[in-house]
């Protein structure tokens, strides 16, 4: 008997979860790299080719994340008709378009209906990522999912870059042109050889495990009553969740798009970009050890509780980072880029393990589209505190003597916006907390 076992195990096709997993990744890359790093380098770009007014454009940006969070509410239907796939390249094709509509527009509506073709970046984003691991991976999702969505983080080390040098090369036109072609070649492919499979197709069961142990490895939620229509808005832990991951991703948004100027006066302009850098590599990093460190049953909401926990120090050291020695800064970077990337990888892990298997696709489009909608506005809403409170030390008229030094008006606007982003951040953690089973 063990030798036939042994035999039917050679003949067995290598679990094809793997493969997925890698697919997930280059998506996940082009994704953020393109629909969300991208936009702040395409503001530039058009402020410098047409001279219009920051407002229009910044109003572009904003429609650009808001009507991709509309756009994600409708991906699991999506996913069920057509499959991540070919949902993929639609939206890579709408992408490349909209990218197309930002660098050609000579007028702002055009920017504007280009902002609405270039959100289709969602289609490759946290929903699809979660959509294509979950049939392949349960008991060991949480890996898969890092490393999946480590391609985001990657992204933003490519591309944020990569914009700037494409652009001031070939100019605006011809980089769209040949990023979202590229784009659209590689989503193709994808698509055709990696996306199409189910576990199913190839005789496979999630995790590689044999079809008998597969029942095991589905438990978890499975017992978990559904929620159709507006019984899951009503349900406790559904709100709770939701409103944890927007309020939790809006802090880091709004930090995130202030704090390259903020370390400017006290590392200087090449150090900062280093230290960004150096953020989204812990991003990566803590992503993975917190996948590694999950076990099984573990408690994922209080993960989550701990991960802002450890950002919300980080943002307390940088808050006082001008009264410190810069090695605090990096520690303060460190631990704030940390949780970068769990924001968007636990959030699902937790709705796996409390909602009905069925309710799954529908809850992680839910809060990721509700977290978008939020932190669309971070950066406007941090960037009006910390405007505020430097207008308000500056006095309202220019009155004799200096001005502000360190530690006076601008400290104290800087303060206000450290403030905002770590009320926020305590928001977050006792979102999760109260959602959490009772003992």
């Amino acid at each position: 008997m063990s030798l036939f076992h042994h035999a039917v195990a050679a003949q067995r096709p290598a679990f094809f979860g793997p493969w997925v997993v890698r697919a997930t990744f280059v998506m996940a890359c082009f994704g953020w790299g393109v629909g969300f790093y991208g936009p702040p380098v395409f503001l530039h770009a058009v402020l410098q080719r047409t001279g219009w007014p920051l407002t229009w454009v910044s109003i572009a940006v904003t429609l650009h994340y808001l009507f991709g969070a509309l756009l994600v509410t409708r991906l699991p239907r999506l996913h069920r008709r057509f499959g991540v796939g070919p949902t993929a390249v639609a939206g890579a094709a709408a992408v490349t378009l909209g990218m197309l509509g930002w660098s050609m527009a000579t007028a702002p509506w055009q920017l504007l209906a280009s902002a609405l073709l270039s959100s289709g970046w969602v289609a490759m984003g946290a929903v699809a990522v979660n959509a294509a691991i979950a049939p392949w991976y349960v008991r060991q999702r949480p890996m898969a999912l890092a490393k999946a969505y480590n391609g985001a983080s990657v992204g933003g080390v490519l591309f944020s870059p990569l914009w700037v040098l494409l652009i001031a090369q070939w100019g605006f036109t011809a980089a769209a042109g040949c990023v979202g072609l590229v784009m659209l070649a590689v989503m193709a492919m994808l698509a055709r050889l990696v996306f199409r499979q189910s576990p199913g197709h190839l005789g496979q069961w999630p995790d590689g495990d044999a079809a008998a142990a597969a029942p095991a490895a589905g438990a978890g939620a499975r017992h978990a009553a559904a929620l159709p229509g507006r019984q899951l808005w009503r349900n406790r832990r559904f709100r709770t969740l939701a409103l944890g991951m927007a309020a939790g991703l809006f802090a880091q948004i709004g930090l995130l798009a202030h704090l390259f100027s903020l370390l400017v006066p006290l590392l200087g302009a090449q150090a900062a970009g280093l230290a960004m850098g150096f953020a989204t590599a812990c991003a990566i990093g803590g992503r993975l050890l917190v996948a590694r460190l999950l076990p099984p049953g573990a408690d994922r909401r209080l993960a989550a509780a701990l991960g802002y926990a450890v950002q919300l120090a980080g943002t307390a050291l940088l808050m006082t980072a001008a009264e410190l020695h810069p090695a605090w800064t990096l520690l303060g970077l460190a631990l704030f880029g940390s949780g970068l990337g769990n924001a968007t990888s636990l959030p699902p892990l937790i709705a796996q393990a409390e909602f009905a298997p069925a309710d799954v696709p529908r809850v992680v489009a839910l809060i990721v589209a509700m977290a978008q909608a939020a932190y669309a506005f971070a950066p406007a809403v941090l960037g009006l505190a910390l405007s505020a409170w430097h207008a308000q030390a500056q006095g309202p008229g220019p009155g004799p003597g200096p001005g502000p030094g360190p530690g006076q008006g601008a400290m104290d606007g800087t303060a206000a916006f450290f403030l905002t982003a770590a009320a926020t951040q305590l928001l977050a953690i006792a979102c999760f907390l109260a959602g959490r089973r009772p003992a």
